[in-house]
């Protein structure tokens, strides 16, 4: 497996991420031959996610190059911060003037969105956003995987893998991304069929419940964003 293309592919990272939102995508980029994979935050400070687990940016907005890639994660009310960060959402415009792809993971489309970077395009989130991404003028999409035109977007967190791969697929090839996928043996067989809030059944109530007020609340800057924006 090998490529004369050298592309740069930056993610952002963030205090109180969803790690895997990014982990995933990293495992399936930093596999792709002659690609830098970039993490990016405002500082050099190592980042703590959510579940406590310790991430080490790898350089700065300041100093990060033109990417080919930027890969955005979600994370609980990480992601209503970083909606309104306006530090995050001048990063993400002045890189997306250049790059060949603009994508996200989870509620990653949600800071998109509220850098005025997927009105008039399809995109995913995870499930329980949905209308908090469509708030913001964004056509919300059920799929695992959206790809329309250069913005690609993953649903909730395990679809990152998915993801990632359909990013390897766009850059290098298909051929290249099966290569990469079963170097990872990607061969999903969950235990529980209650990965979907359709399928789920009594379980998908307990979620909602159990997420109501970070769904009201990134409802509400989803409102807010939709009014600056003036949609």
């Amino acid at each position: 497996m090998t490529n004369s293309t050298q592309y740069k592919i930056g993610l952002l990272i963030y205090p109180e991420l969803t790690q895997l939102d990014a982990t995933g995508p990293y495992q399936v980029f930093s596999t792709l031959p002659g690609t830098h994979v970039y993490l990016v935050w405002k500082t050099l400070e190592p980042v703590k996610d959510m579940g406590g687990l310790i991430l080490q940016p790898t350089t700065t907005f300041a100093d990060c190059p033109p990417l080919d890639v930027i890969c955005v994660p979600g994370g609980g009310m990480a992601t209503v911060e970083m909606m309104r960060d306006s530090e995050v959402l001048t990063f993400l415009k002045e890189q997306a003037k250049n790059a060949q792809y603009i994508t996200s993971v989870c509620t990653g489309s949600l800071i998109l969105a509220a850098a005025g970077l997927l009105q008039g395009y399809k995109a995913a989130c995870h499930w329980m956003f949905r209308d908090c991404l469509a708030q913001m003028g964004v056509e919300v999409s059920t799929e695992r995987v959206v790809v329309d035109r250069n913005r690609i977007s993953g649903g909730g967190v395990t679809a990152g893998i998915d993801f990632g791969l359909t990013v390897a697929a766009a850059l290098y090839g298909e051929e290249t991304a099966k290569f990469v996928q079963l170097i990872l043996e990607y061969n999903p067989d969950p235990p529980f069929n209650a990965g979907s809030p359709e399928t789920a059944g009594v379980v998908t109530e307990q979620v909602k419940q159990a997420g109501a007020g970070l769904v009201a609340a990134t409802l509400a800057e989803s409102k807010q964003v939709a009014a600056r924006l003036n949609l």
